[in-house]
């Protein structure tokens, strides 16, 4: 999501760069690039042309011209107004009451299904609610048993009354079972329709006058442009919904809706959904969504992922075994797994400050790891313990069982040798010392 724009924002902004005198004219070509930027991504006239004056009032009035770097100020401006206009700051979710209620709305094909299992999954393992979903799409059998996979396989209760087909009705009863069952948070599905009409809305402004939800989520595909900011409007008009949760961030989308329904709405977007699996959920946070449009990457976000993979007591038992040398294949397959676990990987490069830019047009597939795992566990149980037992001939029946060559598995071979000594050497504090010692010194 928005590489487009991030390109054009670089493009933008070397226009400041050059020059050797910055001047007004200067700064009112960069906001023209700038304006044109936030309009191919999708962002509306009337949002696109108030940014760019907002920057200008702010950049002529920070004395950008006669700063001693003029481009990185203005960057900071715009990254200001940009974080500004996605909504300053991150929005939690209101879970006060017990059980609290969550009711979804949005049209057909939108991703609230989904996004209803995601966020169940990520209150469960990572608030520690006990949430309960609720089938109240009477209209659409595949989304109740879609619902009902999605709860089989995370472990969390469905409440669905397949006979029933008055949804106020379904979601009161799904409320009274939650307090009999203990659960914590009550997580409604409603049905969606292709386009807004006006027996949609009546249905689910009944079902929120009936159930009183705490949060009430607008669940937007992110792909379909400024009709998602018109639908918003319509939604929030009946509904006065709480947040916005954009779904799909992960496809080709322009970008332009994420920076257009917060300030078309003034709502906060509090997720993004940024992958098919349960897990590829965000919280939103504008600031950071900012560095990344900007290509600063977002070193935050990356080690909160990596944190959540985290295990103290596998790092120490690791750190020994570093230590001793005896760092072997099921220890190598063991963090390319929890790397996997962080998210799509192409997703993760873009993190990285300077990288994403670089990474851009590299197609990163998420099966970048599937031919190290097949070598890996083509390999006997002894030879993954001991790795330096993998003579010639075996390499030779590693390669064959795994669908690759034997000069792969040499490859594999050679990079898991480097990899095990560097470690060993990063452990060791005199062989560190020497290597320094070692190294040309810098003439003062």
């Amino acid at each position: 999501m928005f590489e487009s724009l991030s390109d054009k924002f670089d493009r933008a902004f070397k226009i400041l760069k050059g020059h050797g005198q910055i001047t007004e004219i200067n700064v009112a070509e960069t906001l023209k690039e700038v304006r044109k930027a936030l309009l191919d991504a999708d962002v509306n006239f009337k949002i696109a042309k108030q940014f760019t004056e907002t920057v200008k009032e702010k950049a002529l009035g920070a004395n950008v011209l006669t700063a001693l770097s003029p481009g990185q100020l203005m960057i900071k401006i715009v990254h200001d107004e940009l974080a500004a206009l996605m909504g300053g700051s991150m929005q939690e979710l209101n879970l006060k009451n017990n059980p609290s209620i969550v009711l979804m709305s949005g049209l057909q094909g939108s991703g609230k299904t989904t996004f209803s299992g995601k966020l169940a999954n990520y209150l469960k393992n990572k608030k520690g609610k006990r949430p309960l979903l609720v089938a109240c799409d009477v209209y659409r059998p595949a989304a109740i048993n879609q619902l009902k996979v999605l709860g089989e396989q995370l472990g969390i209760p469905v409440f669905a009354d397949i006979d029933n087909t008055n949804p106020v009705d379904i979601a009161t009863k799904a409320i009274k079972h939650a307090k009999e069952n203990g659960n914590t948070v009550v997580i409604i599905d409603t049905a969606g329709r292709l386009a807004v009409d006006e027996a949609m809305m009546n249905e689910i402004e009944a079902v929120k006058n009936a159930v009183t939800p705490d949060e009430i989520l607008f669940v937007v595909d992110s792909m379909t442009g400024q009709d998602a900011v018109n639908t918003a409007k319509a939604f929030n008009d009946r509904l006065n919904f709480d947040g916005v949760v954009l779904t799909k961030l992960d496809g080709d989308t322009r970008g332009g809706a994420a920076l257009s329904i917060r300030y078309t709405v003034d709502k906060p977007i509090k997720f993004v959904g940024t992958g098919e699996k349960m897990e590829a959920l965000d919280i939103f946070y504008p600031e950071r969504m900012a560095d990344r449009i900007l290509g600063m990457g977002d070193v935050v976000s990356l080690v909160e992922r990596a944190q959540e993979q985290f295990n103290i007591e596998e790092a120490r038992k690791l750190q020994k075994k570093i230590a001793k040398n005896q760092f072997n294949f099921n220890d190598f397959l063991g963090q390319l797994q929890q790397i996997k676990k962080m998210g799509n990987l192409k997703d993760l490069v873009g993190m990285i400050p300077g990288i994403g830019k670089a990474m851009k047009d590299v197609d990163i597939n998420d099966d970048a790891f599937k031919g190290i795992e097949a070598i890996i566990y083509s390999m006997t149980p002894e030879e993954r313990e001991n790795p330096d037992m993998i003579n010639g001939s075996r390499r030779l029946r590693i390669a064959k069982g795994s669908g690759t060559n034997i000069q792969e598995v040499n490859k594999l071979i050679k990079q898991f040798d480097d990899t095990r000594k560097m470690m060993k050497m990063m452990g060791n504090k005199e062989q560190m010392a020497k290597l320094m010692r070692s190294m040309p010194q810098q003439r003062r």
